[in-house]
């Protein structure tokens, strides 16, 4: 496992306001980030709502984590660029899904104590399969997938599992779907199948981030 120099962390600022406003909300906080984990894949699951932004950046600032999150290159252009960057984006040109990876292990390289955020359902809508780019990243940057969730039944976000990626993609995968099988999304019709293409296709290409 790659070492860096120690995760980037929420300053006391955002720690308040994540909790200001998960009070708010109604909303709690459970689990912590695991000890040794100092850069991760941070599976955000499941997606179907607007809210689940907002609410994501709130539990994780709680937590003490500054998380980061990929972002269109066109997003980040004058002048709200670096606005953007101070919000936690990264920049990446997402016209080619293996291109999308390499640059996402990239800035693994380079940025040390990186916490990236990957939805892998990629959307609110229903859809068959999420979207595989968050565990081949996680497998080629040599960092471990941390299984976080927003369970809208119990109003309660936080952290779960740590998984190492094996190689071997269904019992990976298994692993995730058992601890994803418990967690109410707010729009339950439209969750996304937990469940990668190529567990069905294991010659098909590797989909995006």
């Amino acid at each position: 496992m790659r070492r860096t120099r120690g995760r980037q962390r929420s300053g006391p600022v955002a720690r308040t306001l994540g909790r200001v406003y998960l009070r708010l909300v109604g909303w709690r906080v459970d689990g912590e980030m695991a000890a040794g984990v100092d850069a991760a894949v941070v599976v955000a699951a499941p997606h179907t709502s607007n809210w689940d932004m907002p609410l994501m950046l709130a539990v994780a600032f709680t937590l003490g984590f500054r998380p980061r999150w990929l972002g269109k290159h066109q997003m980040f252009r004058r002048p709200f660029g670096g606005f953007m960057r101070w919000l936690g984006g990264i920049p990446v040109n997402r016209s080619s899904p293996h291109g999308l990876v390499d640059q996402t292990v990239a800035a693994f390289a380079a940025s040390g104590g990186l916490m990236l955020v990957i939805p892998p359902s990629g959307t609110r809508a229903k859809r068959a399969y999420w979207k595989s780019g968050f565990y081949h990243i996680a497998r080629q940057a040599r960092v471990p997938i941390v299984l976080s969730y927003l369970d809208y039944r119990r109003r309660v976000g936080g952290i779960g599992p740590v998984l190492v990626p094996s190689g071997d993609l269904a019992a990976d995968m298994d692993v995730v779907r058992a601890f994803y099988a418990t967690v109410t999304p707010r729009h339950p019709a439209q969750a996304a199948s937990v469940r990668l293409v190529e567990e069905d296709a294991p010659t098909a290409a590797t989909g995006g981030a």
